[in-house]
């Protein structure tokens, strides 16, 4: 990891992800009755856990006003989430107030261009592999992992390695899935 992309990582407090193409593959399933269906990455659920574990605060931030998104984000402890959001740096904006933190001390995970502002706001920017190009300049890093496919595990991976933090996460984690 270069000196740069690892003094922003360092920084990171809080961790907000789009949903639709980081958390998922960016398709969306709909059946004959109107319900949407997501298919999400089980590592990238336990990232979520690996990151606040960590005190490192996570939210969701997406364009997507699916109750499946709030039913994941439950299931994972995520109690932060802006369903809706069309404009994103306003949401991000109140969370990080909420929070104290500055934009230096936020990350955010995201694939497509309402994700821009959010992406040149704050002090690390994520993406993926299929993200348009506008998008990948705006990075600082550019997973190796897709979306959907542990990209927000890499993600989180990423950031705990360069705090120190990985290790411990790695451990808690394997051992709340030894002791179960």
């Amino acid at each position: 990891m270069d000196e740069d992309l690892a003094r922003r990582a360092r920084a990171v407090r809080l961790v907000t992800f789009d949903v639709d193409g980081v958390l998922t593959d960016g398709r969306l399933f709909v059946d004959d009755r109107g319900r949407e269906f997501k298919a999400y990455h089980v590592q990238d659920g336990l990232a979520m856990k690996m990151l606040q574990h960590a005190g490192i605060a996570v939210a969701w931030i997406t364009g997507s006003n699916s109750e499946s998104v709030r039913h994941r984000a439950h299931l994972l402890g995520i109690h932060r989430v802006a369903l809706g959001a069309e404009q994103k740096l306003g949401p991000w904006e109140r969370i990080r107030a909420e929070l104290g933190l500055a934009p230096d001390a936020c990350a955010h995970m995201g694939d497509d261009l309402p994700d821009l502002p959010l992406l040149a706001a704050c002090g690390l920017a994520l993406t993926v592999p299929h993200a348009p190009d506008a998008v990948k300049r705006s990075a600082h890093h550019v997973t190796r992992r897709d979306g959907g496919a542990g990209a927000a595990r890499e993600a989180a991976e990423l950031i705990l390695a360069a705090q120190g933090k990985l290790a411990d996460a790695e451990a808690a984690h394997g051992a709340l899935a030894v002791s179960s």
